[in-house]
Parts: structure tokens; sequence; C-alpha cells
């Protein structure tokens, strides 16, 4: 036997700390991607530890396991998530995407301690090329929105390295209703929203993830300088908190000119069997 599968990295525009809500969200993938190659083995379990525990945590059989990835560790950008999927599409024969994405969100609850929703496992899945997808985590079901050409994204790294297993942001707070009915609202209004229009909503965002409590002073700071340059649109704090990656909309790609563009994945998940 011999298993391949490739998994996107994910963006998401606005909608965060909404999933274990029922609420919504706007991702897509980008060109970062983790793959995992599996082959049989009839001595046992090869590679790295976290990887062959997560392997049989999904029930994986004896294999050498080989991860190669350029998706960053602790930035904000689902490489756990990623890898779960991973080994769920090369572990097991599921056919429905969200059974894949459940169990792929079991495994890291229960390998890798994170409490993490399904926004990163459904974003990856259900992604198509060029388009962002809509998630409603009340019924988990999915549409899409082709990205509009204007809409320029940067990913500015804070410094700061996450590790969400260790914090407490999914503990309810009273602010966590507000919160996803103020951000369920954005990610509405994003849907139609000009370039300048979903600036001053991620700005928004930001502000309600501070109040949320999970953001870091440090990165406050870094997101509130992005906010007052010349030509950005608007910045926010994506993924969980606590550092990582800040989303920056800005005008024109001349803006922020250290930073590369993001795009848009050429590929949802690629599986294979050879």
């Amino acid at each position: 036997m011999y298993r391949r599968a490739t998994v996107p990295a994910r963006i998401n525009i606005i909608g965060e700390h909404t999933d274990y809500e029922g609420g919504l969200s706007l991702p897509f993938t980008i060109n970062s991607h983790l793959t995992l190659e599996v082959k049989k083995s009839k001595n046992g379990f090869s590679g790295d530890p976290t990887v062959v525990k997560l392997w049989k945590a999904a029930g994986g059989g004896p294999a050498n396991l080989v991860i190669s990835s350029d998706i960053p560790i602790g930035k904000g950008m689902s490489s756990s998530a990623a890898l779960c999927l991973a080994v769920i599409l090369c572990a097991k024969e599921l056919s429905n995407p969200l059974e894949i994405c459940k169990e792929a969100q079991r495994i890291e609850h229960e390998v890798l301690k994170t409490p993490c929703g399904l926004l990163d496992q459904m974003a990856m899945m259900y992604a198509k090329k060029g388009k962002a997808t809509l998630i409603d985590f009340s019924n988990y079901s999915v549409d899409y929105l082709d990205i509009p050409k204007d809409w320029y994204f940067k990913l500015v790294d804070s410094g700061i390295h996450r590790a969400l297993a260790s914090t407490s942001y999914n503990k309810k707070s009273d602010y966590l209703r507000t919160h996803v009915i103020e951000e369920n609202s954005r990610v509405r209004m994003a849907l139609s929203a000009p370039a300048k229009k979903l600036g001053q909503l991620l700005n928004q965002s930001h502000e309600s993830l501070k109040s949320l409590g999970v953001s870091l002073p440090e990165i406050d700071s870094q997101v509130k300088l992005l906010q007052s340059t010349k030509g950005v649109f608007g910045a926010r704090m994506m993924g969980g908190g606590f550092g990582g990656m800040i989303l920056a909309l800005v005008e024109s790609p001349e803006i922020l000119p250290e930073i590369p563009l993001v795009s848009s994945s050429n590929s949802a998940i690629l599986e294979e069997l050879l």
C-alpha cells in the first residue's frame, strides 16, 4: 500500500471563533501545502512520533509515515488541522467530506489536545480554486464566493508563536455570544463588500477579538500600526489567537512591498492511492 494526501493551508477572511458556536466563517485555501506519504510496513511504525500517534488514533496499521510541509507551524494557518486531515485521508476509507472533517477533529482533540472547532478542516476539505467558502456551522452547509480581484491580502508575521493547546481560548466568556452575533453580521456584509468596506469589517473583527480576550497587547500594537499605514484598508489577528499571523487587506500589491500577496490555492485536497 502506498498512499499520499496533500492538504492546503487556509486563511480565514472573517468569521473567527464562531465555528464552535454555530456561526459563520469565510475562509479560502492558499498555496502552502502539507503532504503525508504512507507506505505499508511489516516492521511496525516509523516517522515523527506525533504523526505516528495520530496515525494510530486514526486506526492506521504498521506503516512508514513521511511528512513534508511548507505551512508555518504556530502561525495561525492551521498546520495541525492539515496534518490531521492528511492522516484521516490516508488511514480511512471515507467518502463523506463532513465525516472526514469530524474524524480529523477527533484525533486533533485526542492526540494534540487542541480544543478546535471545525473551521480549519472544513475550509480545507470543501475548498475550490479561486473561491472563498462560506461555512454555516449551524448546519455545516457551504456556499461559495468568487474572490473579488481587488481583495489584495497579505500575511504579516507577528513573530509571536502560538501554542493553543496550552491556552484557554475555547472557554466560554460573557462576551462570546455578543461576539458571535456581531461577527456573523460582519461575515454577511463581507459577501458583497468592496475592498474598503471589507477593511473596516476586519478592523471591527479585531476589536471584537480583543474584547473576547484572545489577543495580546503585542499583537494589538502591530495591528494598530498596520491599520494606520497608508494603503492598508484593514488588518486583524487571524486564527485562534495569542500570536501567529496578522491578515492585512491592502489597496494594491505595492503596499507593504516586502510582503508577498497571498494567492488562492491552485488545488484543493489531493488524495492518491498508488
